[in-house]
């Protein structure tokens, strides 16, 4: 089992800048992937970024150029760093992890987190 958990979550000004965290416990991090998945009030979870076990990345096109996915190791936790937030980036965020290398697929994840709650004001 692996045990996840994100915060870093908040209220924030169009354009602004958070920064998620998601702390994991149980097994082996760095022999997971990690994903961040997003959703939004009435719509479906939407794949937002993953990196894998050797540190590659990859990005949805919503969020390239603006959102930087990272991951240390040592600390078993992963990072979103989010820039020039826009109001559609309002969700809850939740982070993932999967045990066979990344995946954009929400259902491929193995274990998640609860969320935390992402708002952007225009």
């Amino acid at each position: 089992q692996v045990q996840l958990v994100e915060s870093g979550g908040g209220l924030v000004q169009a354009g602004g800048s958070l920064r998620l965290s998601c702390a994991a416990s149980g097994r082996t991090f760095s022999n997971y992937a990690m994903g961040w998945f997003r959703q939004a009030p009435g719509k479906e979870r939407q794949f937002v970024a993953f990196i894998g076990m050797s540190g590659a990345t990859t990005y949805a096109d919503s969020v390239k150029g603006r959102f930087t996915i990272s991951r240390d190791n040592l600390e078993s936790t992963a990072f979103l760093h989010m820039n020039s937030l826009k109001p559609e980036d309002t969700a809850v965020y939740s982070c993932a992890a999967r045990a066979y290398g990344g995946s954009t697929y929400f259902y491929d994840y193995n274990y998640w987190g609860q969320g935390t709650q992402v708002t952007v004001s225009s």
